[in-house]
């Protein structure tokens, strides 16, 4: 069994990319959670300077990742359901290095508070991909005289 489930806070804003060829979206973040120390043991690893919380990376594929890249930001509490992926890749210097990542199969919004505040007005939005991506989800505006109750 491979399943991960998060909530954490994102350490900074997801980065949004393309792969070149078939333009399937790809973000990436990293979240801030909680390694849910005593207290008595969040206060020695304070004072000691040591961290109180783990930094996974995540990485999420297609719509999921446009929608972060929208309306996700730095400081904004999310729910991650996924999957452990380990990887390697040679470094500048010819090291091997190992990746541990999280791949994300479902992200949730935990926190939407005002809405102008959830997304940075001056980072550039990021554009969907053609027919990828449809901002109301499919819903459709309806005038209330059309509702029959």
């Amino acid at each position: 069994m491979n399943s991960v489930f998060l909530i954490g806070r994102l350490t900074a804003d997801p980065e949004l990319r393309f792969l070149p060829g078939n333009g399937t979206a790809v973000a990436r973040f990293s979240l801030a959670v909680d390694k849910d120390l005593s207290k008595e043991k969040k206060a020695e690893a304070e004072r000691l300077g040591r961290p109180t919380a783990d930094f996974p990376r995540i990485t999420v594929w297609g719509r999921q990742a446009e929608n972060c890249a929208n309306y996700l930001s730095k400081g904004r509490m999310v729910a991650i359901q996924g999957r452990i992926q380990t990887g390697s890749y040679q470094n500048a210097q010819g090291q091997k290095v190992y990746t541990t990542d999280v791949v994300a199969e479902r992200v949730q919004f935990l926190e939407w508070g005002d809405s102008n505040r959830a997304v940075d007005r001056n980072r550039p939005q990021q554009q969907p991909q053609q027919n990828d991506f449809d901002a109301t989800g499919g819903f459709q505006p309806i005038d209330d005289e059309d509702i029959p109750f």
